[in-house]
């Protein structure tokens, strides 16, 4: 498995209104997508941060995914370029069955 980061810096202008929005409309789009375990939408109003983090089933969907007209299109949703980092991912907890 592989984890992608993806972090919007504002070094002004942040909204959080605005993140919280794309994150609404996005969900439905991740849902059942195959190759997508998990999808983490955060924000942090501190760091002047959204980020995004995805577990992906493999190396090569997560790469996919991340065009460049992604990456064009949620610069534009998030008023801000990405910083992309791909992780390997030696284990996972999930208590979420307990």
């Amino acid at each position: 498995m592989i984890g992608v980061t993806v972090t919007f810096s504002y070094p002004s202008g942040f909204d959080r209104s605005r993140i919280v929005d794309v994150a609404g409309n996005a969900r439905g789009m991740f849902e059942g997508m195959p190759g997508v375990r998990f999808k983490f939408f955060t924000f942090s109003e501190k760091h002047q941060q959204a980020v995004n983090f995805y577990v992906w089933e493999s190396k090569e969907e997560a790469e996919q995914f991340f065009s460049p007209e992604l990456i064009e299109r949620v610069t534009g949703l998030y008023g801000a370029a990405p910083s992309i980092e791909f992780v390997e991912i030696a284990e996972i907890v999930d208590n979420s069955k307990n």
